[in-house]
């Protein structure tokens, strides 16, 4: 019996770029729409940078998509679907803890920081409120000027309409329980 061929990848940046030249936006539109940079925009869809969580929430409210095309891989075997569902940039790694609820307000990924690392690049932000609950190490959760240190057990309650950004500040890795609310 033939084997079936796996369905080929598409990486995010290139999911974005399709959409946005199908709904006919431009850089400047989607920039404005998203509080990114033109040249962020550019680099996540040459593959250069690899957003976070919170940053392709915001582009696929922008684009008026589902956010779960964008944190997804369209494939067919359990095992490929399980590793769709986790991400990895280069300093930190996230899991969803609620497969298929991309069209539901309430998110929640388990992310994991390597030890004094940071997320790279551009701090983000969504509409909408965010929960962190430190399993492991010790996180900064800088939340517009005003960074919060957190320990294990602690937890923080914000705003996350405000740019945030989150780092390790630790020489462990760190592990977090990380609840976004997108109306």
């Amino acid at each position: 019996m033939p084997r079936k061929k796996a369905q080929k990848f598409e990486p995010v940046g290139k999911k974005i770029k399709k959409v946005r030249m199908q709904k006919k936006v431009g850089f400047n539109d989607l920039a404005n729409e998203t509080g990114f940079s033109v040249d962020y925009i550019k680099d996540i869809e040459a593959g250069k940078e690899i957003p976070p969580v919170g940053a392709l929430l915001q582009i696929s409210r922008a684009l008026e998509i589902d956010s779960g095309f964008l944190l997804r891989e369209q494939k067919t075997t359990l095992k490929n679907r399980v590793k769709a569902y986790t991400e990895r940039t280069e300093n930190y790694a996230y899991t969803t803890l609620t497969p298929g609820a991309e069209n539901k307000h309430l998110k929640a990924f388990k992310v994991v920081i390597d030890p004094l690392k940071d997320h790279k690049g551009v701090g983000y932000q969504h509409e909408g409120e965010e929960f962190a609950y430190v399993l492991s190490g010790n996180v900064e959760i800088i939340v517009g000027e005003n960074v919060n240190k957190l320990k294990e057990g602690e937890s923080l309650h914000f705003n996350s309409g405000i740019r945030h950004k989150l780092k390790n500040a630790g020489k462990e890795k760190a592990e977090l329980i990380v609840v976004i609310y997108g109306p």
